[in-house]
């Protein structure tokens, strides 16, 4: 029986070896690199537990910029056609990744963790979606109390919230501007063709993203906003009075990728990183800071998170984007 089991040891020991030495193997070229450049999305206080996890596993600082999804491709973009790309890689939305992918920017790096993935949560050209963006109505406790918040996100173009409205502003703002084209798929096209147009004659106001959507909310300016549902964990730690609209529970959401720059100076160095992002270590320190990760049972310390019928948004292609803001500065603006 004991040479059987020593037999086992040594058959594992000899397939595993290889995935091992190659892991270390890609750390170890990395840290020769030094560093890696990142442009994204995620709030810093959470990529700040994601780099400090990473750094001490591998020794590799990472150099990290924060903005916007269109920011990101906007900066990606200019840098990428001048011939002076700083990046290793970008993670931004579905529907800015798919702009940078046409224009060849990008290149696919399948990790040994897709595995790990569903495959209905990998595009075949995208790669594993990571988290989901989920978007909802986010309102001031202190300034609207519960009793009196909107109960559906139809509710928030009543009379009543006229002046207490803050969105993103679809102009400029592309998740936005999906998130308007794709409430069809929640309310049908009539409601929601009346819905948006309501929604303009509030003369919400209009800010840059859904962090200073949130950020308005949060003090109380303009107590309801269209913004990310996980602020309200974010902010909420805080001691924000937040809460989200719950309604039916079905929200739109976009997803959220990880991508390796065609030309990144520092490859391995950001090869090892999404690793290390896409592994259950990265996604459990992401869930526990609010974020809407794909790994089955894993949710946020949001309320009703478990509830909530994540609806995911059509990428529309940058032509219609085009359009739509031409649509939207009429009617917003």
């Amino acid at each position: 029986m004991m040479q059987i089991y020593r037999a086992l040891i040594a058959l594992f020991l000899f397939f595993a070896a290889p995935v091992f030495a190659q892991d270390a193997k890609l750390i170890e070229a990395g840290k020769k690199e030094g560093k890696l450049v990142l442009y994204g999305t995620m709030q810093g206080d959470t990529f700040d537990l994601l780099q400090k996890a990473f750094t001490k596993k591998t020794g590799i600082a990472i150099d990290y910029w924060r903005t916007s999804a269109t920011k990101v491709a906007e900066r990606a973009l200019a840098e990428a056609r001048a011939g002076k790309a700083l990046f290793d890689l970008v993670m931004s939305t579905e529907d800015t990744h798919r702009i940078m992918y046409k224009e060849g920017i990008l290149t696919r790096y399948e990790s040994p963790v897709w595995k790990d993935f569903p495959k209905e949560a990998i595009d075949p050209v995208l790669g594993p979606r990571a988290r989901n963006h989920i978007i909802g109505v986010m309102y001031n406790k202190d300034v609207i109390k519960p009793a009196d918040a909107p109960k559906s996100l139809e509710d928030i173009v009543k009379p009543q919230y006229r002046g207490k409205l803050v969105i993103a502003d679809p102009t400029v703002h592309t998740t936005t501007a999906q998130w308007l084209a794709n409430l069809h798929k929640i309310m049908g096209k009539e409601k929601a063709d009346k819905f948006i147009r309501d929604l303009a004659a509030m003369k919400p106001v209009l800010v840059e993203s859904f962090a200073p959507s949130a950020d308005r909310v949060t003090t109380g300016e303009t107590p309801i906003g269209i913004t990310y549902v996980y602020y309200v964990y974010l902010n909420g730690r805080k001691g924000a009075p937040v809460d989200y609209v719950r309604g039916d529970y079905r929200l739109l959401g976009d997803a959220s990728y990880m991508s390796l720059f065609h030309k990144a100076p520092h490859p391995n160095a950001a090869k090892a990183f999404i690793d290390f992002f896409l592994d259950d270590e990265s996604m459990n320190i992401m869930a526990k800071n609010g974020e809407f990760v794909n790994r089955k049972g894993v949710f946020p310390p949001v309320p009703d998170a478990d509830k909530i019928k994540f609806v995911e948004m059509d990428d529309l292609g940058e032509s219609f984007y085009t359009e739509k803001r031409k649509e939207f500065q009429k009617l917003f603006r």
